[in-house]
């Protein structure tokens, strides 16, 4: 088996918790989905561990979270302040100039930090690393002080370019930390140590602006698996797709940013490459979001930065993965204009759809999905509810939908589930056709609690090869969390030109950077088969403002030496000429190349884990998976359509649609024209008839 002892992921959703358990010592798998606590998202991750027979047992608990991501998009955070250099005090504010509506003749923003919590204080270096103003540590402790008084929490030092020398940012460091009364203290060089003043600005306050929420739930998260006397250690998955000690996770709680969804894009990269499928988009449906990424031949797209909500830049390696506010628990209504909407307002767990009977009144898609017999009512995902109020569902979709748009309730229930599909087929357009890919190469990855309902609807409505449905699809992004190695990336930025370039110097300093975070994956106290170092350039062409990233055709073991590194001028111009044909298509001849940034990433690889344990049991077969027929929407009616038992159906099954396969965690529909069948590993391949 892939790992040793009881691992267990755990994914946090805005309705579900899910939980994955890998006993390596028996080979065996356990699944547990639970209401999520919205707004004590401990209760709901402890609830889900007691489910799965309590913490004493289990040897490795990783850790997706939401926590973070809530934070930011609610900006129930803490209040913060700022420490930066004089004449900076406004970077936050000024961003890029950017404007929610692009071409608005007004906008709206307010910044993570008040400006009367953002002070200055004399110091200044200079872009080259000279310190010309050397900074009075008595300044920062007074304005610490002041901070204090006016109810900051935490503490975001960003002293301009601090990239070239920390000089000033330490002292102040040091100093700010004799007065401040708790840890919340970051200094942007801590966070990141490159070049570009807003982005690594606003990377630093969202760090402080996290640092107490995330703290505080990991703490409390600590206390309660202590009581349960767990023996092994908590880990966090980041937004790139690794995972990192709660010591990391406290420090550089930015990197938390969209852990959730990043542990689904690796159980859909994992996932894919054992079905054999190179090209697939992720769909990760949950209560609250719809969240998208791509898998183009074999490899997950990963971003330098990203943007959460309008104007919170954080740049830090994250995968990409765009989001929309289409989840089972979007609130579907009609405007002032008389339009549908669903979404981006969402039901959450609590009170959660109308059907749920715990006091909404307005309805979701998960109510759309319900009156349409696509659901079943009685046999509801996480075993909390024993059944659904159907006809609470229809009296909210008629009054609310229905009578507005004149529509009976069987058409305005599927006018919703049109319109929620409208828009998820948009985001996948924009993650695919936008970005030059062929929506005929790839298949959907549908998963989470409500993705596998519209994966016909995906392939219908944008082209898609198909649809590849996981074993269990609605705790993919848990099994992400068992599946995640450890990472941490380190990024400095060089400013050299490539032509003439003292590749010794280079080579000295990726050794010395890959040192640094090979040791962070070491102190996590997990055990990795290897450790891999990848090395990553941002280059461009001399005049250009944005960096292609280049990596580097080298040693990836975490202890190689300086002069076995190969590093040379030749081979890092036909690295970035290669890297600048497959994104541009051109070279520019004759043009001077310039090195920006290095970046590094430790990754500590874990044992792999053999899918076969989701292989379907030998015994199965159709006679015992048929679960009778319901009457079922489809395409402007009700069908009599068959209802099997997703996990009881043979290898090697071929099911015809219309069709519902059911299964505790998750419903998939089969719609007409489509076809599925069951691969040797469990996964459904949905495909035309």
């Amino acid at each position: 088996m892939s790992t040793r002892g009881v691992i267990v992921g755990v994914d946090v959703g805005g309705t579900f918790t899910d939980l994955f358990l890998l006993d390596s010592n028996s080979s065996t798998f356990r699944t547990a989905k639970v209401t999520s606590r919205r707004g004590d998202e401990a209760l709901g991750f402890l609830n889900g561990l007691s489910a799965l027979g309590g913490a004493a047992g289990m040897q490795s608990i990783v850790h997706g979270t939401t926590v973070g991501t809530n934070t930011l998009l609610e900006r129930r955070g803490p209040k913060i302040g700022v420490i930066a250099t004089r004449g900076f005090r406004d970077t936050l504010e000024m961003r890029r100039r950017d404007r929610r509506r692009t071409w608005g003749l007004w906008g709206d923003f307010v910044p993570i930090a008040d400006r009367d919590l953002r002070v200055e204080v004399d110091e200044r270096t200079l872009a080259d690393g000279t310190v010309r103003t050397v900074l009075d540590p008595e300044d920062v402790r007074t304005a610490a002080k002041v901070l204090l008084e006016r109810g900051a929490t935490a503490l975001a030092i960003t002293f301009i370019n601090a990239y070239a020398n920390a000089e000033n940012e330490k002292s102040a460091l040091k100093a700010a930390r004799e007065v401040w009364p708790n840890d919340f203290v970051t200094a942007s060089h801590e966070v990141l140590s490159e070049i570009r003043e807003f982005e690594r600005s606003s990377t630093a306050a969202l760090n402080a602006y996290l640092q107490p929420v995330v703290a505080s739930y990991l703490g409390k998260l600590d206390a309660a698996l202590a009581q349960q006397s767990f023996p092994g250690k908590l880990h966090i998955v980041q937004s790139n797709g690794g995972i990192m000690s709660t010591a990391t996770a406290r420090k550089l709680p930015v990197r938390t940013a969209l852990s959730g969804p990043a542990a689904g894009v690796v159980a859909g990269l994992a996932i894919a490459k054992a079905a054999g499928y190179d090209n697939v988009i992720t769909c990760d449906l949950g209560g609250t979001s719809f969240d998208v990424s791509v898998i183009a031949q074999g490899k997950a797209a990963v971003a330098a930065q990203t943007t959460v909500d309008f104007g919170l830049v954080i740049r830090t390696p994250m995968i990409e993965i765009t989001t929309i506010g289409a989840g089972g628990g979007s609130i579907a209504s009609v405007d002032r204009g008389g339009l549908l909407q669903v979404g981006p307002e969402s039901a959450g767990s609590v009170p959660g759809p109308v059907c749920y009977g715990a006091g909404n009144t307005r309805p979701t898609l998960t109510d759309a999905q319900v009156v349409l017999g696509r659901i079943n009512a009685q046999r509801p995902l996480g075993g909390e509810l024993k059944s659904l109020d159907v006809e609470a569902a229809r009296q909210a979709i008629a009054t609310h939908v229905g009578e507005p748009l004149k529509l009976s309730v069987d058409d305005a229930a599927a006018a919703i589930v049109r319109v929620a599909e409208a828009r998820m087929a948009g985001a996948i357009r924009l993650v695919s056709i936008e970005r030059g890919h062929d929506p005929a190469r790839f298949v959907a990855m549908p998963f989470g609690g409500g993705g596998a309902l519209h994966a016909g609807a995906l392939i219908r409505e944008i082209g898609l090869k198909g649809a590849l449905v996981p074993r269990f699809p609605g705790i993919t992004s848990a099994l992400g969390c068992v599946l995640a190695d450890l990472r941490h990336d380190t990024v400095q930025t060089l400013n050299v030109m490539l032509e003439g370039l003292d590749a010794e110097a280079l080579a000295q300093r990726m050794q010395a950077a890959g040192r640094e975070a090979s040791a962070v994956i070491a102190a996590a106290g997990v055990p990795v088969e290897r450790t891999d170092v990848i090395y990553e350039l941002d280059m461009h062409y001399l005049g250009q403002t944005h960096t292609v990233p280049v990596t580097l055709p080298v040693a990836r073991g975490a202890d190689e030496r300086a002069d076995n590194l190969g590093v040379s001028e030749a081979m890092i111009r036909a690295a970035f000429e290669a890297a600048y044909l497959s994104s541009f298509s051109r070279l520019l001849p004759g043009l001077a190349t310039r090195i920006v940034s290095l970046r590094v990433a430790a990754i500590g690889r874990r044992p792999g884990f053999d899918f076969q344990v989701f292989a379907p049991d030998a015994s199965a077969s159709l006679d015992a998976a048929k679960r009778g027929t319901r009457r079922v929407w489809f395409a402007g009616g009700f069908r009599d359509t068959a209802i099997w038992s997703r996990l009881e159906l043979p290898a090697g099954a071929r099911i015809e649609g219309p069709a519902i396969l059911e299964q505790p965690d998750a419903t998939t529909v089969i719609e007409p024209g489509l076809a599925g069948r069951i691969d040797a590993l469990g996964n459904l391949i949905v495909e035309r008839a």
